[in-house]
């Protein structure tokens, strides 16, 4: 498989966030989001070419039992199931970071890390916009994702704007677990998070949805690898 990146942090997002997680970023994404903070993920040949056994060999430098397969978008790699079963055999436990685009059977995955993509993230070039528009959103992946792993659903919140999607998007895929649900802000440096935290905050409090924190941003201003 191709690896981006691996490196050892604190996992950023979600209800995990804070924990000591060893990071595995695979390359490749066929989603084009402006607002995404790992382009340089997205090309299939973004990085080095690792076998399994490499992988769990250099994660094992760490000390954290938490490992965070992410992109990109791993659930596109061919190699993801059997990385998975090797991680799991020597103990660990398993995030996997996805937009929710493909799924996989009976992954020994701990949580399934879902963010689904909204129409705020469609690129500026209309051409690329076309394309992502029509692979941004499958609700019939996502309905079996959230039937067949524990999961969580992150949606990334630019203004209340986004609210009704957000809203029509969980009706449509049925049977999602509110409180497994998470709103985040749109943020790629820390002045942007820390200025619009507060406002969609609020939104928070009238939907009973959690605040998913970005850790990495507020941390690291974004740095990469951190």
């Amino acid at each position: 498989m191709i690896v981006n990146e691996i490196f050892y942090s604190l996992q950023g997002e979600g209800f995990l966030a804070g924990a000591p997680s060893v990071f595995i970023r695979l390359a490749g994404c066929p989603l084009r989001c402006r607002w995404c903070d790992t382009k340089y993920a997205w090309d299939q040949t973004a990085g080095v070419h690792y076998s399994t056994e490499k992988v769990v060999q250099t994660i094992q430098q760490w000390p954290s039992k938490l490992v965070v397969i992410t992109g990109g978008e791993p659930m596109i790699n061919p190699e993801l199931p059997q990385l998975v079963q090797e991680l799991k055999a020597i103990g660990k436990h398993i995030t996997i970071e996805t937009a929710g685009i493909a799924f996989i059977p009976d992954l020994p995955c701990d949580l399934m890390s879902i963010s689904p993509k909204l129409s705020n993230s469609a690129p500026t070039d209309a051409e690329l916009a076309a394309i992502h528009e029509d692979s941004r959103l499958d609700i019939a992946v996502l309905r079996e994702l959230i039937d067949n792993y524990e999961y969580q659903l992150k949606f990334v919140v630019e203004s209340e704007a986004d609210m009704p999607e957000i809203q029509q998007t969980i009706e449509e895929i049925g049977n999602v677990d509110m409180a497994k649900v998470m709103l985040m802000p749109q943020a790629a440096t820390r002045d942007e998070l820390l200025a619009k935290s507060p406002t969609v905050a609020e939104l928070y409090k009238k939907t009973g949805f959690a605040f998913c924190q970005r850790l990495q941003v507020l941390l690291w201003d974004g740095k990469r690898g951190t």
